[in-house]
């Protein structure tokens, strides 16, 4: 006899690879554990090379261990070259010494690989999780090669040098990080105030804005995170850029509308809303 459990194990379809590239959340809501939860939830495969370990909760980081250039790179070579990977999703990577180190890392083993890059560089609290001087290299060597970029209102400022304080510059930011060599972008508008939130998409496709209603919850951490890796997913699966974005756009927010409620501060996402409960008999 057939058990409920057999049953489910046998309907699982595991459907794109990805390598996850960012910091460890000692707290299990953002970064690598983000990503990779994120990505099992919407039936991929998550490989991992963790760029730097953080002390953190839902209140703010407390500290940060940077992980070697050479040992990152390291991580990345042995899924590379035994598993490979449909898409690399690149994170939070702390300095210049990491950058260059994935960067060199994906031109030698995986130079047509997808990047989606998620260009994270202050935390929810203000906290700087990466060095400035990084910046510029981060535009070099990621831009250039990312199909699509998703950074915050903070984050595209930083990129682009200028001021985003309306829906019109946001869609003109997006298509100056369109200049500087990725595919396309993402511009997230999760910072504004206001009852109604845009996300602009500029992508080979043309402009899109999705428009939504804001959620008003303290339950947000990692977001970023789990749509850049829910992107990732969806084009590790072969969907168009646009389909991608919509769907992992839509599983955020379920994430977010069902998320457990826990900590004291910006609590994480329910990442297993898509995942059936498994029933032992």
């Amino acid at each position: 006899m057939t058990s409920r459990g057999d049953e489910a194990m046998q309907g699982t379809m595991i459907s794109g690879r990805i390598l996850a590239i960012g910091d460890s959340d000692s707290c299990g809501g953002s970064g690598i554990q983000a990503d990779t939860k994120a990505i099992t939830a919407l039936g991929g495969y998550a490989m991992t090379a963790v760029t730097a370990l953080t002390a953190q909760n839902t209140e703010g980081v407390s500290g940060t261990v940077a992980t070697t250039g050479g040992f990152v790179a390291k991580q990345m070579r042995m899924a590379l070259k035994d598993i490979g990977a449909d898409v690399i999703k690149i994170g939070m990577v702390p300095n210049e010494e990491a950058i260059e180190s994935v960067h060199y890392t994906y031109m030698e083993f995986a130079p047509d690989t997808p990047i989606v890059l998620d260009p994270v560089m202050i935390s929810k609290d203000g906290h700087p999780m990466i060095d400035r001087e990084a910046i510029h290299m981060m535009r070099q060597h990621f831009l250039l090669h990312a199909a699509i970029v998703t950074p915050n209102i903070a984050e595209t400022e930083m990129l682009t040098g200028m001021e985003i304080h309306t829906l019109k510059d946001m869609t003109h930011a997006a298509e100056i990080m369109i200049t500087l060599g990725c595919q396309s972008v993402l511009v997230k508008g999760g910072h504004f105030e206001g009852e109604t939130l845009y996300d602009v998409l500029f992508s080979e496709e043309g402009l899109e804005v999705f428009e939504d209603t804001r959620i008003n919850t303290p339950h947000t951490h990692g977001t970023g995170c789990t749509l850049a890796s829910a992107i990732a997913t969806g084009l590790a699966q072969k969907m168009t850029m646009r389909d991608s974005v919509a769907r992992a756009r839509a599983y955020v927010r379920q994430a977010i509308l069902t998320a457990p409620g826990f900590g004291k501060g910006h609590g994480p996402l329910n990442h297993a809303h898509t995942v059936a409960p498994f029933h032992p008999e």
